[in-house]
């Protein structure tokens, strides 16, 4: 003999058990969007040293930076003077028509070594656009 009042409770159940199942479908399906929308920003290239200088570097060291650029190159990412490439007119053949990420943090080494490095661990690189000045290269 079935008892007519645990009729309503499992139809419950089941009604529990199928909202349940769309709930987890929805917040799956959620989760997937969010995931994908946030790794796809991750694996987009950097389109400039300008763009890593600023990701990189303090406003100050920025901009000491984007003057060291504008001085050598004119910004110019394939600028060449004799055995001098690229960007920061480096002397090394591997600078040439080298992507911005090889060249920005092959001059950050460059600037580490040469210049030293700031409080916050970064190039120097207003200890940099000052030698140039002095030296009279610029």
């Amino acid at each position: 003999m079935v008892l007519s009042w645990l009729e309503p409770v499992r139809g419950s159940e089941r009604a529990a058990s199928r909202i349940a199942r769309s709930v987890a479908i929805v917040i799956g399906i959620a989760l997937s969007i969010a995931t994908a929308h946030s790794t796809q920003g991750s694996i987009e290239a950097i389109q400039s040293v300008k763009e890593l200088a600023d990701e990189q570097l303090t406003e100050s060291q920025e901009n000491c930076h984007n003057q060291i650029t504008y001085l050598e190159s004119s910004n110019n990412k394939d600028a060449n003077n004799g055995s001098h490439w690229g960007y920061y007119q480096g002397r090394s053949k591997a600078l040439k028509g080298a992507p911005d990420d090889y060249q920005f943090y092959w001059y950050w080494s460059y600037v580490s070594h040469r210049y030293g490095v700031t409080q916050y661990d970064e190039p120097n690189y207003c200890n940099a656009l000052h030698h140039l000045r002095v030296k009279g290269w610029q």
